[in-house]
């Protein structure tokens, strides 16, 4: 399943027919009507969304024929090709000035569509479509990085909630099927190295190391720790390296409370000292963040034998 998936999000992005390598490609900023001759009296082919991309086969006045892709291959149907006239209105090239701020805004404004109740369907899609045109089509671009991150970002919040919402995704990552594709993320890492968008990347892939539900236990806050506290080591300009210490303060407190349940008293004391060192760098490393004020919470709870994690009635 996990390999399907990474062709399915291949053909999205990359299968190209041949004909778009030899004409003028661009890609839609608007919905538009592709009609069978150059006339919008003529008969209506096919409707195009925003960030699908086309190539300029021909131009009549004020009319362009285009190849355009309306559809990706799924598990169940084919791809959808059509070729046909549309207003040469919306598409923007490479050559277009200021093409990398145009498809960057119009992907900002289908994402808060796409975010808002009752948002109009498809919004996300359209969003990741036109954030990995704008990173493509002009990857010199100081909107590049971002614009790749943006659609990796679109991309995994979709896979997390799919794996996360299955019974599997509540188990030891080890025990999963598969995991969220991580395609698009290490190549934010490869093509913007040591870049705020790659390390925002890296933060994103330790979803797959990490469990949907503890389930009582010590053995997956023990290691999901050690995780969040590598990111931080690793990573310590990323603008997530505040959260990353945060996480792994919070589940070595967590462990104090886990390890009373499991009858491990003897590292009940190791695991509070680590809570209260890891909380105290959040507080000196990062003091004007909102971590830090959590950091400091979760001090005060430890020092009062204010349980952490679980009902924390007493």
């Amino acid at each position: 399943m996990r390999f399907r998936r990474t062709l399915l999000i291949a053909a999205l992005l990359f299968a190209t027919p041949v004909c778009f390598a030899a004409a003028e490609r661009g890609v839609m900023v608007r919905a538009a009507q592709i009609y069978l001759s150059p006339d919008s009296s003529s008969a209506k082919i096919a409707n195009i969304d925003r960030g699908r991309e086309v190539a300029v086969l021909e131009k009549s006045r004020d009319w362009v024929h285009v190849l355009a892709t309306l559809a990706e291959p799924t598990d169940s149907t084919e791809g959808r090709d059509v070729s046909g006239w549309m207003l040469d209105k919306g598409i923007v090239r490479s050559s277009t000035p200021n093409g990398d701020r145009i498809l960057f805004g119009e992907a900002a404004a289908c994402e808060q569509e796409a975010s808002r109740r009752g948002g109009r369907r498809g919004a996300d899609k359209d969003a990741f479509r036109l954030y990995y045109r704008a990173a493509e089509y002009f990857p010199q671009s100081p909107l590049a990085g971002e614009a790749l991150y943006r659609a990796a970002d679109i991309r995994w919040q979709i896979d997390r909630a799919d794996i996360f919402g299955r019974p599997s995704g509540r188990s030891d990552p080890r025990n999963r099927l598969y995991g969220i594709d991580e395609d698009l993320m290490k190549q934010v890492i490869k093509k913007f190295p040591h870049t705020k968008w790659a390390d925002l990347a890296a933060y994103q892939l330790l979803d797959n190391k990490l469990c949907g539900d503890w389930q009582g236990e010590s053995k997956c806050p023990e290691k999901e720790a050690e995780v969040y506290e590598k990111y931080a080591v690793e990573h310590p300009q990323s603008p997530r390296a505040p959260e990353a210490l945060f996480n792994a303060a919070f589940r070595r407190a967590a462990l104090t409370e886990l390890y009373k349940n499991e009858g491990k008293s003897n590292h009940i004391g190791e695991a509070k000292a680590q809570a209260v060192a890891l909380a105290q760098r959040v507080i000196a490393n990062f003091p004007q963040s909102d971590w830090s004020d959590r950091a400091q919470t979760l001090l005060y709870k430890l020092d009062q034998g204010i349980p952490t994690y679980g009902t924390g009635v007493e």
